[in-house]
């Protein structure tokens, strides 16, 4: 629960959703979960989008090979 005793809910999807979009735009994006990171990979994918992936300790970076004009 948070500070107002309510429970936060996070949906990792939509979470992913929103990182490809910034990747989308011509920004890297990072994802703290694996769970993240692979909804990430499968979106990227469905839509042929090329990143480069840095996988470290903390997490994985997406960031883009190309960006729009």
């Amino acid at each position: 629960m948070d500070v107002t005793g309510k429970e936060m809910i996070i949906n990792r999807k939509e979470m992913a959703l929103k990182k490809v979009d910034k990747i989308k735009a011509g920004y890297s994006a990072f994802a703290e979960t694996k769970e993240v990171a692979d909804f990430i990979k499968k979106e990227l994918a469905k839509e042929n989008i090329e990143v480069y992936e840095d996988n470290t300790e903390l997490g994985s970076w997406f960031i883009p090979k190309n960006k729009k004009d």
